[in-house]
């Protein structure tokens, strides 16, 4: 077994300079997907870095602007006494991240940063349209969420970035999200996935807004943006939600594997956007 130098930071200055002396490290939290990997020998790091220990990493902050920090924990997301009451749709996709050890440890951090297409927490974030920030010795970036996934396991991280905070904006009044998912059994990763926002004017069944992502039918994490301008600012009748459903089928690339085929995912997603759509109009029309 590979022995790894294991260091325990308590500032992002002591981890860029740990980070500074080895050829290769890795950042751990949770290490919920980490550590599978290591003990695969799919990765080979010089040095593992844990964020856990620092305090500016961790914690949600409610104002106009939601500040959540890289380290906290999925059960975190889920206990916080404010999240849950302003982004509902959150909490439905942290409940459903595996079973209640792995919820305990695993972060919403290293949820994004493991960059998987089946990233439950992705989903909700990509519809409120999130930013993440990134920080580095040469300075300080925030990035739309959306632009943040490269391809499976590869981020728009940059040498010896660190993702610290997730910002979200406060929706407006009129909105209601939904997160569906499909596994084989209860704390599976998914089949497929999707979240769904729509924003509505006050009473009728037009919308105002509409965002849409879908897990484990891309490379990564998936807006469906045609899908969106279709819907956006018009009535939603059964006729637009079955051309929805059409749309967002052939919209998304998925492939077969050993957990599912290629038209099943394909399916499950118009499946599901019908579905969600049909639940956020009788909750909300």
């Amino acid at each position: 077994m590979k022995h790894y130098d294991y260091y325990t930071p308590e500032s992002l200055f002591e981890v860029w300079a740990i980070h500074k002396r080895y050829p290769s490290v890795r950042y751990i939290a949770g290490g919920t997907d980490l550590m599978v990997r290591l003990n695969n020998q799919e990765i080979r790091p010089h040095a593992l870095i844990s964020l856990r220990s620092i305090p500016e990493l961790c914690g949600i902050d409610i104002g106009d602007r939601i500040r959540i920090g890289a380290t906290t924990t999925i059960t975190g997301l889920i206990q916080h006494p404010e999240l849950g009451r302003i982004f509902p749709v959150l909490i439905q996709a942290a409940k459903r991240l595996g079973g209640t050890q792995i919820r305990n440890v695993a972060t919403i951090g290293g949820n994004l940063c493991n960059c998987s297409p089946c990233a439950d927490t992705a989903l909700p974030l990509l519809v409120h349209e999130a930013r993440v920030v990134l920080k580095s010795p040469a300075g300080v970036r925030e990035v739309p969420l959306s632009d943040f996934f490269v391809s499976p396991g590869e981020s728009c991280l940059l040498h010896r970035e660190v993702l610290t905070d997730i910002l979200l904006d406060k929706p407006a009044a009129e909105t209601k999200a939904v997160f569906l998912k499909k596994g084989r059994v209860r704390m599976d990763l998914a089949i497929a996935s999707l979240a769904l926002l729509v924003e509505k004017k006050s009473g009728g069944r037009t919308s105002v807004k509409v965002r849409i992502a879908a897990g484990s039918v891309a490379p990564v994490p998936l807006r469906l943006k045609e899908v969106e301008e279709l819907l956006e600012n018009t009535v939603l009748s059964e006729e637009i939600l079955l051309d929805a459903q059409k749309m967002a089928e052939d919209t998304v690339s998925p492939i077969s594997d050993i957990r599912s085929t290629e038209d099943y995912r394909r399916r499950i997603v118009g499946v599901y956007l019908k579905r969600a759509l049909r639940e956020l109009l009788d909750t909300t029309g």
